[in-house]
């Protein structure tokens, strides 16, 4: 088993985990209302729908290799292109007229479950961070690899968790937080935007150059 892509999948899981967006955007609602204890029920409950969709993404990652190297080229680029775009979006975000409205969590570990079985957006962010990291080494993949790669990218996404749960619920995190959340936020899409021309680097190429036996 190549450890680069044991080290790429859980860097992709953490990548996954910490960047800004609506899991993260929540549960810093939640540990800012109710605390650490709070936020990281949330997130106990959250792992389990970034279990589901790192599982379905690897064996859709891992599922086109087989067919030829030119699907995963495919997915790579379209992969790269949705990630330049939430990247895009995430430099331009602006606030809302209406600001930012906290509603109360009263169960954090059956809201963190829900809302990571149900985030649309879950799915397509974990294939394209994934095809993002692991498409320089697409011909090396294959089914046998799918329990280790998908225990790395777990391990990454608790890792970032756990960073979570280590700064939510402090005053200092949460006022600076509220008062930079713009800048975070565009932080986070320029990090999008880095590994969608990542991707794009390794699957575009292959998509016009014929491959030698």
């Amino acid at each position: 088993m190549d450890l680069s892509l044991l080290l790429s999948a859980g860097i992709a899981g953490f990548v996954y985990g910490i960047t800004p967006g609506p899991g993260v955007l929540a549960v810093l609602g939640i540990g800012a209302d109710r605390g650490r204890r709070a936020g990281a029920a949330f997130l106990i409950g959250h792992l389990a729908g970034d279990v589901l969709w790192s599982a379905l993404a690897l064996v859709a990652i891992i599922g086109v290799t087989t067919i030829g190297s030119f699907v995963f080229d495919l997915l790579g680029a379209v992969s790269g292109l949705y990630l330049f775009w939430l990247g895009w979006r995430a430099i331009r975000v602006k606030r809302n007229a209406d600001g930012r409205i906290d509603i109360p969590v009263r169960r954090p570990l059956l809201h963190g479950l829900t809302f990571g079985m149900t985030n649309p957006k879950a799915y397509p962010v974990a294939v394209a961070t994934l095809t993002a990291l692991l498409s320089a080494k697409a011909s090396a993949l294959t089914w046998s690899m799918l329990p280790a790669l998908l225990v790395a990218s777990c391990l990454g996404g608790i890792v970032a968790y756990a960073i979570l749960v280590a700064i939510i619920g402090a005053s200092a995190v949460r006022k600076t937080y509220r008062r930079y959340e713009i800048a975070i936020t565009r932080v986070s899409g320029l990090m999008f935007i880095g590994f969608a021309l990542n991707a794009l680097i390794h699957s575009v190429p292959g998509l016009f150059m014929p491959k030698r036996a």
